[in-house]
């Protein structure tokens, strides 16, 4: 799967000279119910067709725009956007978590509902190195005024070290292991608002409930329930200090179906009401 990813970023690399338009995702309006929005800096390319989205835009608040093969969206930690699947498109998304680098591909045909065709990889990230430098300088960039042509140049850097690293070799069955745990991990940050359960993540990377059970046993700290709901407590205590949402809204943009459940949760596992939390200083 490594070679897929590599292949495809370097015929991105080798036939797009410059991208067509980039696009960058804000944090200042408040995001619509069921946006995605991670701690973690992403990357969205179109390989074809046109992929809607809702973004923040400095003049008109929230818009719906078409970005198009060879267009390509960053999104800085904490900003978000808000992807409308009912076109005919396919895309490469770049997500860049602590530990880990993921690689998505997913394609979808318009009135269709599910994805005809997803790929997932991840590999362990660097730090240290110049891409935290790169990740760092589109951040900034990002909230400037004028992002041309410094944008395209990082972006292009940016690619050409997330192709380098593909190419690093990955030989030993437990770093595989780690790297599709690590996988897991960011796919569940980064879904964490919507109804994910160990039977749907496991037929999302092409395993067994069991063996998804056992990785996390294996490879991390707590159950995968216990993981998925320290992600949504963590993102709840983000939304209750970012935003004026009612609990009820936090308890659904973060996954939890019943806000008294969420609430019963949040106090467990923080020691303190929702109200309180937010309330703090």
């Amino acid at each position: 799967m490594s070679q897929v990813f590599h292949q495809l970023i370097e015929t991105l690399l080798a036939e797009r000279e410059h991208f067509n338009r980039i696009w960058f995702a804000g944090d200042h309006v408040t995001p619509p119910p069921f946006s995605y929005q991670v701690n973690f800096p992403r990357l969205e390319m179109v390989i074809s067709g046109e992929y809607l989205n809702q973004l923040e835009d400095p003049d008109h608040g929230i818009t719906e725009v078409k970005i198009m093969a060879g267009d390509a969206l960053y999104i800085p930690p904490n900003s978000w956007n808000k992807p409308n699947w009912d076109t005919d498109c396919s895309v490469l998304s770049l997500l860049f978590g602590k530990r880990q680098l993921g690689f998505s591909l997913v394609s979808k045909s318009k009135g269709q509902t599910n994805f005809y065709d997803v790929q997932k990889h991840s590999i362990q990230t660097r730090t240290g190195f110049a891409i935290d430098h790169i990740l760092a300088a589109l951040n900034a960039l990002s909230k400037e005024p004028l992002q041309k042509p410094m944008d395209e140049h990082l972006l292009q850097a940016l690619m050409s070290y997330c192709q380098q690293m593909l190419a690093a070799p990955s030989n030993t069955h437990k770093k595989r292991s780690e790297d599709l745990y690590q996988g897991i991990c960011i796919y569940i940050q980064e879904n964490f608002h919507r109804p994910i359960t160990r039977d749907s993540i496991a037929k999302r990377f092409n395993i067994t409930p069991n063996h998804l059970s056992r990785l996390f046993r294996q490879q991390g700290h707590m159950r995968m329930a216990d993981y998925i709901t320290w992600v949504r407590i963590e993102r709840a205590k983000f939304m209750l200090k970012k935003y004026t949402f009612r609990l009820n809204e936090v308890a659904t943009r973060c996954g939890f179906q019943d806000v008294n459940y969420f609430y019963r949760v949040f106090k467990n596992k923080t020691g303190m009401t929702p109200s309180d939390y937010r309330g703090r200083d």
